[in-house]
């Protein structure tokens, strides 16, 4: 997701990043805030969910409003934060909001509120509505690492993670409050809380429980020490399938050529450089494997002979003898289980359906996604996709031009009809 809450593309004509999408979408969130110095990220937290199109409630406690006022999340939401448990008017908010809460997020959530929480205490609103919801609820730890590291709050955290059954989200390590340097009890990542509320917000589905394998970015093949043959690829496209898929429930491996993308929160990273690395690590993951989905822009062509130093310009021009790189996707048809959905790109200038199908033909895929590479907003280096997805009866689905986020999420639609029922 990375990137994915930036500013709006609208004005080219282009589909806007931080629009209404799934599994966000008309969904009904509970946001808890209370008093910690980490209540500043809340207000993103709010403002990307209320983007992504979900309706959030904040729910503030007294301490909370001393580090955040209200009217910002009002502004932010377009929703009002909720009173006190005791405000006139207001006698039964608890019970209404933890019934209409599909999730419940606590962001930060302080060592007293964990400890309140896990005595079952309902003395102000954001601890009734967690005590009266059948919904997730998800807590995201934030305070001193003293506190943090102390064995009673440990003891509160393992009692609502396992007794319970809460999500628990960070902390991370990272610099805390001034004049305390770094330590664990840093709230996690805004976006790695957001994601984490999509994946208690997907419903039951194909995906639970099943292993998916991604591959995404480029591969670099040395010419020497300093210098590579490489491509534009950004990744984004196979990092958006991986966030989606593990959104699921599904546990992922994301095999990634070089890219500067953040990992997707949950899912397992494998850093690679060459074809021949990339070609290892699918070989590795695929037994436990469901689904195949290679994304990656892997390099046609190596050296056959790199140097073994760098090359001098005062040597002249050099002439790089080149051999074709490992197809990695049809290399893996005599190794893939007999359950293995697999699905394939292919990046095309023109029309390339022609080539789309015969690649699919000669790869044994279940479906292939035609990316034109020579469309506005398509292709490499940008946050958008136009594709066509083709499957073995010739059957064909043109997209039309949409964010790589929603392209991921059906192009999983269509992988989940393919993976087989009852296992």
């Amino acid at each position: 997701m990375s990137g994915a809450t930036g500013p709006g593309l609208s004005g080219s004509g282009l589909p806007p990043l931080d629009g209404p999408r799934r599994p966000w979408r008309g969904r009904h969130v509970i946001l808890g805030v209370t008093g910690g110095i980490a209540a500043y990220k809340s207000v993103r937290i709010a403002r990307d969910l209320t983007l992504f199109g979900a309706m959030v409630d904040v729910i503030q406690t007294d301490s909370a409003r001393d580090f955040v006022g209200g009217i910002t999340f009002e502004a932010l939401t377009g929703r009002p934060v909720r009173p006190g448990i005791a405000d006139p008017g207001h006698a039964l908010d608890h019970i209404r909001l933890a019934r209409e809460g599909e999730v419940v997020c606590i962001a930060p959530a302080t060592a007293d509120t964990i400890a309140r929480l896990a005595n079952g205490r309902a003395d102000d609103l954001l601890t009734a509505v967690v005590l009266a919801t059948r919904s997730p609820v998800l807590i995201c730890p934030a305070m001193n690492d003293a506190m943090w590291e102390h064995p009673q709050t440990r003891a509160n955290v393992r009692h609502l993670a396992t007794s319970l059954g809460y999500g628990i989200v960070g902390p991370s390590t990272g610099r805390l409050a001034w004049g305390e340097g770094r330590g664990p009890g840093r709230m996690a990542d805004e976006m790695e809380i957001i994601e984490h509320i999509g994946r208690m917000l997907e419903p039951p589905n194909p995906f639970n429980g099943r292993t998916v394998v991604v591959t995404a970015g480029p591969t670099r093949e040395p010419v020497d020490p300093v210098r590579v043959i490489s491509n534009r690829s950004s990744g984004r496209m196979g990092f958006a399938i991986a966030a989606a898929a593990w959104r699921r429930g599904a546990t992922v491996t994301l095999v990634a050529g070089p890219t500067p993308l953040d990992p997707p929160p949950g899912v397992r990273v494998e850093r690679v450089e060459t074809a021949a690395d990339m070609q290892n690590a699918v070989r590795a993951a695929l037994p436990a494997a469901d689904l195949l989905v290679m994304a990656a822009a892997v390099a046609d062509f190596r050296p056959a002979a790199p140097a073994r130093t760098k090359i001098k310009r005062a040597d002249g021009v050099p002439t790089i003898a080149l051999e074709s790189a490992p197809d990695i996707l049809e290399e893996t048809r005599p190794h893939r289980p007999s359950r293995l959905v697999v699905v394939g790109f292919a990046l095309e200038t023109g029309d390339g359906h022609e080539e789309a199908m015969r690649k699919l033909e000669r790869k044994a895929l279940d479906f292939i996604v035609l990316n034109h590479a020579d469309r506005e907003g398509s292709g490499f280096e940008v946050e958008t996709n136009r594709v066509t997805m083709i499957d073995r009866s010739g059957d064909t689905e043109s997209l039309p031009l949409m964010i790589k986020a929603e392209v991921a999420e059906r192009i999983l639609d269509r992988a989940a009809e393919l993976l087989p029922r009852g296992e």
